[in-house]
């Protein structure tokens, strides 16, 4: 493992890499995204019990879904920077951090529009909508610490501590609607062999999953450059960079 690791602990490493990644996830995220959109907002059929107000699920469930991927994505980097002592990683944990709460912010709102008709209130102290606002914490809490330190090295290790604290949530999380009695309801894709939700629906929401997850790795890899470029500012190869930019 290390051996595939050592050469993104070098920044140039990383910042060329993340440039030849980020076109092949961008252009892939807005097309996925934009057929998945459309057919599950015109195209799929209207569910029997909650009608058009379902329709929300292909917005809502991607927010959701990935609000979790990215903080244990965040709490995997960070247990590689502190035993390896890689510091990208706690770069790209700063750079996921604000994708991380705007996706918890997505699942949060549309949870609260989707819940008005179907629940009679937009909000609820439910355990799942409750363990999705800590969620929301703890990606602010990351940002918040990290912005709180001027050496950046030591803000990369708080955070990488903070981010493999919080994960705990992340089984709350997924569990909560069965391990308590709550309004929110259980699996539905996650259930694969036999998933309760009907073929014609689930196409589409499957299109935006992936698409939302190749737009966060192509925000991460734009984000992450930005942060390298930042804390590197003063290393000949980024001088070099940004002259080269400059002459263009």
């Amino acid at each position: 493992m290390w051996k595939w690791l050592h050469p993104y602990a070098k920044t140039e490493e990383t910042y060329a890499l993340c440039g030849r990644l980020y076109p092949w996830l961008l252009w892939p995220a807005i097309v996925l995204s934009v057929v998945g959109t459309l057919w599950g907002l015109a195209f799929a059929p209207t569910d029997y019990q909650q009608g058009d107000s379902f329709r929300i699920i292909y917005i809502h469930v991607p927010g959701a879904m990935l609000s979790m991927g990215v903080y244990a994505g965040m709490a995997i980097l960070g247990f590689i920077g502190l035993v390896w002592q890689i510091r990208t990683c706690y770069m790209a944990i700063a750079a996921l951090a604000p994708v991380g709460a705007v996706m918890t912010f997505i699942a949060l709102f549309t949870g609260a529009v989707w819940g008005k008709p179907m629940w009679g209130t937009w909000w609820v102290w439910d355990a799942r909508l409750t363990s999705e606002l800590i969620l929301l914490f703890l990606y602010l809490g990351v940002i918040a610490l990290y912005g709180a330190f001027d050496d950046k090295i030591q803000a990369g290790k708080a955070v990488a501590v903070m981010s493999l604290v919080g994960v705990i949530n992340l089984p709350i999380i997924h569990y909560s609607v069965y391990w308590w009695n709550t309004l929110h309801q259980g699996a539905t894709i996650s259930k694969f062999d036999n998933p309760s939700i009907s073929s014609d629906m689930l196409w589409p929401l499957l299109l935006n999953i992936l698409g939302f997850g190749l737009l966060i790795g192509a925000l991460a890899c734009r984000r992450l450059q930005n942060e390298i470029l930042t804390r590197e500012m003063r290393r000949p190869w980024v001088q070099t960079l940004l002259l080269g930019e400059g002459a263009k």
